[in-house]
């Protein structure tokens, strides 16, 4: 029996950060473990920052609410800022390069920094629309939260509509989650 991972994932409204919490907790059920998730969203009416409290383990979970998380992932410049409060000793921070924190504000008691090219990588070797099925596959590698398979078959359940009427979308999100996966693999790697 594992405790539950305290997952934050923040970005701005629209990056597609509260349908990656969802995934992640239907790929949690498909593996018949415990998951919760908690949507929270800016008081601005558009875009403001939303963040996604997320937590998924074997034992059963008491309580929505966490103070540190084990993996923070930051998606924006102010997602970065707003999510510093959930960082502990034992949290990896996870960020998308376009948003790079100044390094005199990161918290100094970070585990692990591990910046991605997320953006970049979406834009260029498959789709914008993609990049938070991207950002799911680095929090899974990062986190071994749940496996590959899992999270495919939590996307079919979530995107499968779309899949039927166009089958592209299917590999190209897979992809995506794979190349998310790779993405935190080679900076958790040095390079």
């Amino acid at each position: 029996m594992s405790k539950p991972v305290k997952i934050v994932i923040a970005g701005e409204g629209g990056q597609g950060v509260q349908a990656v919490a969802e995934i992640l907790a239907e790929a949690g059920y498909e593996e018949g473990r415990e998951a919760l998730y908690i949507p929270n969203f800016g008081v601005e009416q558009r875009g403001g920052v939303s963040v996604a409290f997320l937590q998924i383990g074997d034992e059963p979970i008491g309580s929505p609410k966490f103070a540190k998380a084990d993996i923070v992932v930051a998606l924006s410049e102010r997602a970065v800022g707003r999510t510093f409060q959930y960082v502990g000793p034992e949290t990896v921070f996870v960020y998308d390069t376009l948003a790079a924190p100044d390094e005199k504000d990161m918290p100094p008691e970070v585990k692990q920094v591990l910046p991605i090219p997320g953006v970049e990588t979406a834009k260029k070797e498959l789709h914008p629309r993609v990049f938070n099925v991207l950002i799911m596959g680095a929090v899974i590698k990062a986190t071994g939260v749940v496996n590959l398979e899992n999270a495919k078959k939590a996307l079919e359940k979530r995107l499968g509509h779309k899949f039927a009427q166009n089958p592209k979308l299917r590999d190209l999100n897979h992809r995506a989650l794979e190349r998310g996966m790779e993405l935190v693999g080679e900076v958790m790697q040095g390079g």
